[in-house]
């Protein structure tokens, strides 16, 4: 049982950071008052294939089995509310990542740190993404905690590197956007220096679990790769503007290109998804009369949509630009249809005080790997897993979510914040904030270049966008430090009676690309803010050597940085 003085730390511990514990504590309640409203969990397009995997293990041919096997070890609860409720921690967890490292290793003041957690822990839709059984909960927290850990330290050891690639590895296995993400931390580690051993470390650690999967994957279906999906979703990607007349395919050599050729000038879909999840409404997939999913159509399909890339490369551009833009507006109208967009919002239609319970949605009865989609949720809860709505707490979330979430334009704002600040300091190449800045950048731009907007696509965006911001603009959060007094001076703003002086907080700019210049030898060190007990002897004086010569004052040059698990200011 914890002693008294026990409690007293951890009491004083909150009191120190009262803006992050109020905010934590309001995010939670927030997320209990959706499990309240919405159990035992919610549902999207691909929650079923998920829990296929969990109870069927097998290498999926679409997305990778990360999720699936975080399903699997759950599976002992036969609860979908303990899934969510593992979710809702990991969305808390993420916060308190971002808070730790911009307290400790950055010196942001407690308001501060807290700011560039508030998209995690308030966006109603991040909340609502938590309450889905899908795996954007586990990959957002798995990328900004590789982010956290590589930053953590300046000189990162072979240590930290495995950790770091392992922790790859399972972004990767998560979502598949998570493994180009390993060449922007090795490239971050280069710029820095850092040696080889953190950056082969960070290789293999990643690359041998990626393959261990892949090699799986190849003794199920034939090849050594993550997924089958890669091709046809960027044959999706093209299929709106992809034109054989500009393709102009070989008749002889090219034959199995022709089935996939549309006709977009006449068509005019207004979003990409028809072309490889709609059948009948300009997807031509279904001519091959076999699995869509297959091997075969795939590559095919992958070579069509380079070919397009190609042949039209403005049709692509174009393509590409309205997406990102798409990503930066002010509202959120709907998109890519109603049926999608409505799976993202807290809904509480016909719920009042009279009718306190109310089913969403009854679970479709697609086929599954073995069975039905709504025999996989039954097998798996081992009872009725439909999402059930609760009055009052479901329209508690449905009014919030109107008002409380991050629209595009403040992520962009976030994101051009992190680009002004990395220019500015082009000369140790952006600092810190460049490696979340460009994870930002990359989960951003890659769905919109290989496959289709879609609002979940930016969630895992946000925190990393506002982690980069805050980086940069932390000069203007920490609080100064009053100017030092003179050797040996005691003025009244020293020390007010019964207040004990607090040592001055050391404040560093990041590494270069360069060590640091070691002090030469024989240099005193300088203390800074250094506080003498009671009853001690005082140090003896030190030659203060020749008395500055007139002229222009001289900019004090910075202090070298901490070192490896040396905190920069104290939380």
């Amino acid at each position: 049982m914890p002693t008294p003085a026990r409690w007293a730390r951890v009491l004083r511990f909150l009191r120190r950071r009262p803006f992050f514990v109020t905010a934590v504590a309001l995010g939670a309640a927030l997320r209990l008052i959706a499990m309240l409203g919405y159990r035992p969990a919610m549902w999207f397009n691909d929650s079923y294939e998920y829990v296929s995997v969990a109870l069927h293990p097998r290498p999926h041919p679409i997305r990778p089995d990360g999720y699936g096997f975080w399903l699997l070890i759950l599976k002992p609860f036969h609860s979908f509310a303990m899934v969510v409720f593992t979710q809702h921690l990991m969305g808390l967890a993420t916060a308190v990542l971002i808070y730790a490292l911009l307290r400790r290793r950055f010196g942001l003041p407690d308001w501060g740190a807290t700011l560039a957690t508030m998209p995690v822990l308030f966006d109603a839709y991040q909340i609502q993404l938590e309450q889905l059984i899908m795996s954007d909960s586990m990959f957002t927290l798995l990328i900004v905690g590789l982010t956290v850990l590589v930053l953590w330290h300046r000189r990162p050891t072979w240590r930290v590197g495995a950790a770091v690639g392992l922790l790859l590895a399972l972004t990767a296995l998560t979502r598949s956007i998570g493994l180009p993400i390993l060449a922007v931390v090795v490239v971050y580690l280069l710029v820095k220096r850092t040696g080889w051993r953190p950056i082969v470390a960070v290789v293999a650690a990643c690359g041998v679990p990626v393959a261990a999967y892949m090699a799986w994957f190849a003794a199920v279906h034939g090849q050594f790769a993550l997924t089958q999906s890669d091709g046809l979703i960027l044959y999706m990607r093209t299929a709106k503007f992809a034109d054989c007349k500009e393709i102009k395919p070989d008749l002889q050599r090219e034959q199995d290109l022709i089935p996939l050729c549309n006709n977009p000038s006449r068509e005019h879909h207004p979003f990409s998804q028809i072309y490889l999840w709609y059948s009948g409404e300009g997807e031509v997939l279904h001519r091959w009369g076999t699995e869509k999913f297959d091997r075969t159509v795939n590559e095919t399909a992958g070579r069509f949509a380079k070919r397009a890339i190609l042949a039209q490369p403005g049709d692509y551009l174009s393509a590409v630009a309205g997406d990102l833009m798409r990503s930066f507006r002010w509202d959120r109208p709907v998109f890519p249809d109603a049926n999608t967009w409505n799976q993202y919002q807290f809904f509480a239609k016909g719920v009042n005080s009279g009718d306190p319970v109310r089913l969403l949605m009854s679970p479709p009865k697609w086929p599954s790997y073995h069975g039905t989609v709504d025999r996989d949720m039954v097998a798996y809860e081992r009872g009725r897993a439909s999402t059930r709505v609760y009055w009052p707490w479901a329209t508690m979330m449905e009014r919030y979510q109107r008002v409380a979430y991050l629209p595009g334009l403040g992520l962009g704002l976030a994101l051009l914040a992190g680009f002004a600040g990395v220019v500015a300091r082009w000369r140790t190449l952006g600092g810190p904030a460049v490696l979340p800045l460009l994870a930002a950048s990359a989960l951003v731009v890659a769905p919109a270049a290989t496959a289709e907007f879609d609002y979940r696509y930016l969630l895992p965006a946000a925190p990393l966008a506002f982690l980069a911001a805050a980086i940069v603009l932390r000069r203007g959060l920490r609080p100064r430090p009053a100017a030092q007094a003179p050797a040996g001076a005691a003025g009244p703003t020293a020390r007010r009676s019964g207040e004990r002086a607090a040592p001055m907080a050391v404040t560093s700019p990041e590494p270069g690309t360069a060590a640091e210049p070691e002090p030469a030898a024989g240099t005193p060190a300088v203390r800074t803010g250094a506080v003498r007990r009671p009853g001690s002897a005082p140090e003896p004086a030190t030659d203060p050597g020749p008395a500055p010569r007139s002229g222009p004052a001289r900019r004090p040059e910075p202090e070298p940085e901490a070192g490896a698990g040396e905190p920069a200011a104290a939380p």
